[in-house]
């Protein structure tokens, strides 16, 4: 009689582990399901899957369950995201900082003109552009071209002749000399 309840026992010992081994795969696999997957229908069929076949059923959820959870997902989502507008020119109106697109005229926000309309052909210009890349036409209000970069250019002989004319118009205008200060006494 010793040895039966001894017996006895240890398969009520080994059956109670199993009972609770048992509830806690389904309850892991419950878990595990709902960190990846939105779809109760999906969790709660994981979960009788565990409960119905015991280790065969979790070992098939082990092979059907989605790679990543939820937050994996959510975290490679804001790393590509990040690296797009990484990649991607972001253009920022001057006077409130909202993001605009390149194509916009004035700032939807605080109505801050961001380009200007060519008088030629109508397209969006930079409002530091001193010509339309487009149709080539001056721009109002931009800034004007050097006089140097609409001169022709000059065959190799005269090179050396028109070398300290460039260099003037690169430095700027000369002033004009002062009348000497007797004539404007004499005046």
């Amino acid at each position: 009689m010793d040895l039966t309840n001894v017996l006895l026992g240890c398969l009520a010992g080994l059956g109670a582990m199993t009972a609770a081994f048992w509830l806690a795969l389904i309850i892991w696999t419950f878990r595990d399901m709902r960190a990846r997957s939105r779809d109760i229908f999906a969790q709660i069929l994981a979960a009788l899957l565990v409960a119905v076949l015991f280790l065969p059923g979790w070992i098939i959820y082990w092979m059907l369950r989605p790679k990543e959870t939820l937050a994996e997902a959510y975290e490679r989502s804001l790393e590509e995201e990040a690296l797009l507008q990484g990649i991607e020119e972001v253009l920022v109106c001057p006077g409130c900082g909202t993001r605009v697109q390149g194509e916009f005229v004035v700032c939807p926000t605080c109505h801050t003109k961001l380009k200007k309309p060519c008088q030629s052909c109508g397209r969006a210009l930079n409002l530091r552009w001193g010509v339309c890349p487009y149709c080539g036409a001056p721009a109002l209000g931009g800034m004007q071209l050097p006089a140097q970069s609409v001169q022709p250019a000059l065959p190799a002989a005269e090179t050396t002749l028109a070398t300290p004319v460039l260099r003037r118009a690169q430095r700027g205008p000369v002033p004009d000399p002062e009348p000497p200060a007797e004539s404007q006494a004499d005046s």
